[in-house]
């Protein structure tokens, strides 16, 4: 694996990631309240219901609910596949401290056929009972893999920083194969991945303990519909560097034969 790729967005505890080792949880930030100022790496809170299908895993990453009780995430942020009961989903809420979240254990893990650390980056988690939350639509074709896209997380809001309390949310811009792949030096996977960000100035991205998470936009009908899935990047918002997602309507129908079998 690449040193590119082995800085992927699960939590991390202070600077670690910048030296590539291994890559630990963080445990959530002790504020009351909301900070002020630019977070998510250039974003801002969301409201409380602004994304009601936002989970958070206890392995310290993100996901969203494809079913109500199957979170779609990274495959990077799970061991394998088979049965598992020490994943904990925490649903319902911006503030992960909130006495009103939900919390589910997992029953079941199914990561991609064929992950080896290059692509194909998602994976399934079984829940032991539905989360009473709206779900998130995938892409199925390529028709949303262009313009404005919004990203929301419980991770860090600074390059090395540790998880954040309270969900955050940015939006990014589409970029294209070529750029992105310009900016990696040939690590990208184009027909699997899809890069948004700043890619001239920087300032806005995902960061450690967003792994997993959405990546979505409009769907043109009033709702969201998720076009990726938080994967890899070289720091967080660095210029030169954009974020890299799953490309979800890539696999879309292995998602849908997975989650009909767990």
């Amino acid at each position: 694996m690449s040193f590119l790729r082995a800085l992927k967005r699960c939590a991390v505890v202070g600077a670690v990631v910048l030296a590539g080792v291994s890559l630990q949880p963080a445990s959530a930030s002790a504020s009351a309240t909301p900070p002020p100022g630019p977070l998510v790496v250039g974003g801002t809170p969301a409201e409380q219901g602004e994304f009601p299908f936002m989970v958070r895993l206890s392995m310290g990453c993100g996901g969203a609910l494809y079913e109500q009780d199957i979170v779609l995430t990274a495959a990077h942020c799970v061991d394998g596949s088979g049965p598992d009961t020490s994943i904990t989903a925490t649903a319902g809420v911006v503030d992960l401290e909130s006495p009103d979240a939900v919390e589910v254990n997992s029953t079941e893990i199914l990561q991609a056929p064929g992950y080896n650390g290059t692509g194909k980056d998602w994976a399934l988690i079984k829940l032991a009972e539905p989360i009473d939350q709206p779900t998130l639509d995938i892409a199925t074709d390529d028709s949303f893999n262009n313009g404005e896209f919004t990203v929301a997380g419980w991770g860090a809001a600074t390059e090395g920083g540790g998880q954040e309390r309270y969900l955050l949310k940015a939006n990014v811009p589409f970029v294209s194969d070529a750029d992105c792949e310009g900016a990696y030096s040939g690590s990208l996977v184009p027909s699997e991945e899809i890069c948004a960000g700043f890619i001239d100035e920087g300032g806005t991205d995902t960061c450690q303990g967003d792994s997993g998470g959405p990546m979505f936009r409009d769907n043109g009908n009033g709702g969201w519909i998720q076009v990726g899935v938080v994967s890899w990047g070289q720091g967080c918002a660095r210029p030169g560097f954009p974020g890299v997602y799953t490309e979800v309507s890539t696999f879309a129908a292995d998602i849908q034969s997975a989650a009909a079998g767990l």
